[in-house]
């Protein structure tokens, strides 16, 4: 394995809970990066010799801002590009933005906005066009993520495409539960390979800050704070893992049948049907298919407890 990307998930907590998000991003969520971590992790992102890229991403790593602009720091001092990406919730007027990316000038290299009708109720929010127009300023390259509504992307079956900027819904996450039934399903078997990931040989992983290794968000191939990341990139393979192996010789199908799971009529795309089964499969393989975060299971509010 060789990685050249490494996307910090800085925290699962964000300031809104999209229907299409991988990662159950939410208010309620837990799990936040420290700046010691941080640190110990870009070390071993250095010593591993081959990342060109670290992302900060989450949730929503401006809500932990001075973490944000430390951690982008210290990736740049190393001689990492760095990347972030945002929901730009914080972009409330022109200064604000200023005054909040200025900091960022010469230490970030791509910042990925996120902007559709998930996030606000405009595909291109009014905090976009100000991040954009603030981004030109201060020569800080900048795209914006827009992904489509289910009937948006049922109406693309028919014309051929999305509209131009929108990208389709992989249905992960609490897309699998909230979007999935409003989209067109396929047979089963039609899902007998995994069209995003390269699970053989990734060039980029997600790590949170518990130091999980997602190959594919809820799949996880080694933890950094138990092994270092040049450890897990020399010993990964493929095929002794029992799911990405099961993946890797016949999708989402083969998960299926490799592990005798009931499966429905038809799903939305193939990460419907791997998140479905995946979840149903996570007493089995505890140590492979985690963490709770990545299977909406958010953390008990313990003030509302009864005594």
């Amino acid at each position: 394995m060789k990685l050249t990307g490494l996307h910090l998930l800085l925290s699962y907590q964000c300031t809104f809970e999209c229907d299409h998000c991988f990662v159950w991003g939410s208010p309620k969520q837990s799990g936040t990066f420290t700046l010691e971590s941080i640190r110990r992790v870009l070390l071993q992102a250095r010593d591993l010799g081959s990342i060109d890229w670290v992302y900060f991403e989450g949730g929503e790593p401006f809500l932990y801002y001075a973490t944000l602009l430390q951690g982008t720091r210290l990736a740049a001092s190393m001689g990492f590009h760095v990347g972030i990406v945002t929901n730009c919730y914080w972009a409330v007027g022109f200064e604000d933005a200023y005054e909040a990316l200025a900091p960022y000038i010469g230490l970030v290299q791509d910042l990925t906005v996120s902007s559709d009708l998930y996030h606000y109720d405009e595909k291109i929010s009014q905090q976009a066009r100000i991040i954009e127009d603030v981004a030109h300023q201060l020569d800080i390259p900048i795209s914006i993520i827009s992904v489509a509504q289910p009937d948006d992307i049922k109406a693309s079956k028919v014309t051929g495409q999305l509209p131009e900027g929108e990208s389709g819904v992989m249905y992960r996450g609490r897309a699998a539960v909230n979007l999935a039934p409003q989209a067109i399903h396929y047979p089963w078997d039609s899902f007998n390979e995994c069209p995003y990931e390269d699970l053989r040989n990734p060039s980029r992983i997600h790590l949170d800050s518990f130091g999980n290794l997602h190959i594919c968000q809820g799949i996880t191939i080694g933890n950094l704070f138990q092994s270092t990341l040049k450890e897990i990139c020399e010993s990964y393979k493929a095929d002794r893992h029992p799911v990405i192996s099961a993946l890797l010789h016949g999708g989402p199908v083969e998960l299926a049948r490799r592990f005798d799971i009931n499966l429905a009529p038809g799903y939305a795309d193939a990460c419907h049907m791997c998140y479905e089964i995946r979840h149903e499969l996570r007493s089995r393989f505890p140590s492979d298919l985690k963490p709770d975060q990545m299977y909406g299971i958010l953390p008990i509010d313990q003030s509302k407890i009864r005594t």
